[in-house]
């Protein structure tokens, strides 16, 4: 079966940064943003997308276009030990994850954007959200959410995933900008803009640790490093395209619509709610809602408002479902229509277990996902830079220009020794937080040492005489 490609480098960025853009910088950022501090979670969060994502998504780059491969047909066929498959095995479940409790909130915005017409939620936004947000109609919404979504991958890379994204990212931008004008007119508008883009060195002293590892999660999260998608992605991309180019063109993208997204969100949030730490995942629906119930043409600015998100929501949803396609398309040799009725199915069967339980849901949400992707891409930069090692910088190079070739070197040895041992250490600072451990930063830098070395000790180890990339192709 002939594999797919992109048709256009234009269809590759804008699939890539609906991808990362997504509920993680709509939805999710300001529930986090608000938890965490507002500019505070902010200053670190742009710092780790910048510093650590771009060379992040560089690495997973470099994986996807050397094999042509979904995540686990990648780390089989690359060199190195076949015990590297379980880190794609891995992504395969971190999609599935990610997907469960991702369309059961895109089945709320989906049933928001539908009642904007009648006004259902304005009377009471926040009962009315407690009231749907699980439950049977909940799962309902999250069926016809799933289901659009199989359509659309279904049909391929370039009729369906690529012709929509071309479609939805260019949407999402037009009508954001138009939401961020309205909002800036807003009576607390001001007072958003303090909480979001106000410095706070004080908390962000205080909370350091805490901070940290929430910044990074979420950084990983909207640029969906991690999981596979960028694996999966850049498998149909073209040898002949920059992938450094095209890391940083989706980082800056990406950072882009997330500051804009903050510049609507919180101007509305501290105008119409009680500011933005009422409502947790809920956030969007009860504050945002709210905004929308005494303005003169309220029902139409809340139908754009939940059009962006609901387009957004879909956009990560695609990238998310295209990874066990892929995989199931590459490894089995399915149909590409069979493997998607089959996935539709099971994530279904675990989405709906999110749909019903709002404690498995939040245990998703806020903390198992954030974990795996941190896990998720530890391994990749460590795979690429030891495993790989002179395959991936030839790779690297592969049509980078002046200006990135000179990077390689650098970026080879960060992401194999300074970048993982920097997401491990949030990764502890998470646990321990998660499970309420108070531990001190010399513990959880002990625990990253022990971690890292060996780590690399056995990545070096597996390396097997790497293959040229003609060799590969042809496996």
């Amino acid at each position: 079966m002939a594999r797919e490609s992109w048709g256009s480098r234009a269809g590759f960025i804008l699939a890539a940064v609906g991808s990362a853009i997504g509920l993680g910088n709509i939805w999710r950022f300001p529930w986090m943003t608000a938890e965490n501090g507002g500019s505070a979670f902010l200053l670190l969060y742009l710092l780790i997308v910048l510093v650590v994502g771009v060379p992040g998504l560089l690495a997973a780059f470099v994986i996807g276009r050397r094999s042509n491969r979904n995540p686990v047909g990648a780390f089989k066929s690359l060199a190195g030990s076949r015990a590297w498959t379980v880190l794609g095995a891995l992504c395969v479940v971190t999609s599935i994850m990610l997907m469960s409790f991702y369309s059961v909130v895109g089945g709320w915005i989906l049933r928001y954007f539908l009642e904007s017409a009648t006004g259902a939620y304005f009377a009471s936004p926040e009962a009315h959200f407690d009231a749907i947000s699980y439950g049977a109609a909940a799962f309902g919404y999250q069926l016809a959410v799933l289901a659009v979504t199989s359509l659309i991958v279904a049909a391929g890379i370039r009729r369906g995933i690529e012709a929509t994204t071309k479609v939805m990212m260019p949407g999402i931008v037009v009508l954001l900008v138009g939401l961020a004008v309205w909002a800036a007119q807003q009576p607390g508008a001001a007072q958003g803009y303090e909480f979001y883009l106000g410095f706070d060195g004080t908390y962000l002293a205080e909370n350091f640790l805490s901070v940290l590892g929430s910044a990074a999660g979420q950084a990983l999260f909207t640029l969906s490093i991690g999981g596979g998608t960028m694996i999966t992605y850049a498998s149909y991309v073209d040898d002949d395209r920059s992938l450094p180019l095209d890391a940083s063109t989706i980082a800056v993208f990406n950072l882009g619509v997330g500051v804009l997204a903050g510049l609507v969100l919180f101007p509305l949030l501290f105008s119409f709610a009680a500011g933005p730490t009422d409502g947790g995942p809920g956030a969007l629906f009860v504050g945002i809602a709210g905004a929308f119930a005494g303005l003169p043409g309220g029902r139409l600015l809340g139908a754009v408002f939940f059009l962006v998100v609901l387009l957004a929501a879909l956009t990560s949803l695609i990238s998310m479902l295209e990874i066990p396609v892929s995989f199931l398309v590459d490894e089995f040799d399915l149909e590409r229509s069979t493997a998607t009725r089959g996935l539709f199915v099971l994530v279904a069967l675990t989405g709906g277990v999110n749909a019903f339980s709002p404690a498995v849901f939040t245990l998703f949400a806020d903390h198992l996902v954030d974990l795996f992707l941190v896990l998720g891409l530890t391994g990749f930069m460590v795979y690429t830079a030891w495993v790989l090692g002179p395959a991936a910088v030839e790779e690297y190079l592969e049509g980078a220009g002046p200006l990135s070739r000179p990077l390689v070197l650098p970026w080879r040895y960060a992401i194999g020794t300074v970048f993982p041992a920097f997401l491990l250490f949030t990764f502890y600072a998470d646990v321990t937080a998660l499970i309420g451990l108070s531990t001190g930063t010399e513990l959880l830098l002990a625990a990253t040492v022990l971690t890292v070395v060996p780590l690399v000790i056995a990545a070096r180890r597996s390396v097997s005489e790497p293959r040229s990339r003609s060799s590969e192709s042809t496996d």
